[in-house]
């Protein structure tokens, strides 16, 4: 039974998200404030808590400082919620960390939706082969990645990010189609979700994140893995 940490500091709110995520077979633990929530974090809940929906908006510590601080002590996927479709605010969540976001109000359907895809991408490719880069080891039967002999630890939509692209180098991927295997929106759905876990995952991998030697930037379709 998945066990979700709810982060929202609105009562009613987090009783009705509780509510449905429990009849969905949910565990959830609640929390009103980003102190509670990384509280839950470093108590006994901690290795039983698999993913966090985060609201952005929150009294004391906001929700941008909550995403970097969870993702500073675990890979668990993060979904965000956020009451504007603002721009800035979607992209600083996604550079926080977060691995997709939903904008208030959200039904319960697509929040659930959301949740399980997340956490699918967290299970375990079944896959047994193990590709040697330059200076970059991907060992998909393990999934581990390791650069230049240290162990990297990459949230779940990172390495499924990293699996897709790797698995046909030179292969362009258009940003919709990373979407759809990556995140598993079956629409044409938001880019930015893309952009940002391409540079998250550049920022660890490559040794000059501005002049990337493994996933490169296509103009004008997409990214593409190297060196070719």
């Amino acid at each position: 039974m998945p066990y979700v940490l709810l982060i929202e500091d609105d009562a009613s709110v987090r009783d009705g998200m509780e509510l449905v995520l429990r009849r969905h077979g949910y565990e959830v633990a609640g929390a009103a404030t980003g102190e509670a929530a990384l509280a839950l974090l470093d108590g006994p809940a901690k290795t039983l808590i698999e993913l966090a929906v985060l609201d952005l908006m929150l009294p004391g510590m906001d929700g941008f400082e909550v995403c970097r601080r969870i993702r500073a002590r675990s890979t668990m996927p993060v979904i965000m919620l956020t009451a504007r479709g603002d721009d800035s605010d979607i992209v600083a969540g996604l550079e926080a960390g977060a691995d997709d976001y939903v904008v208030k109000p959200v039904t319960a359907p697509v929040l659930e939706a959301r949740i399980r895809a997340a956490l699918r991408r967290a299970e375990p490719v079944p896959r047994t082969t193990e590709d040697e880069h330059p200076g970059l080891v991907i060992d998909r039967a393990a999934l581990t990645v390791t650069r230049h002999g240290t162990s990297l630890a990459l949230p779940p939509t990172e390495l499924r990010l990293l699996l897709e692209l790797s698995s046909s180098p030179g292969r362009v991927f258009s940003r919709e189609k990373l979407l759809q295997s990556v995140w598993e929106h079956h629409f044409l759905g938001d880019s930015r979700l893309v952009d940002a876990a391409v540079g998250r995952l550049r920022a660890k991998i490559e040794d000059v994140p501005a002049r990337p030697r493994y996933i490169q930037t296509v103009r004008g379709f997409g990214y593409r893995f190297g060196p070719l």
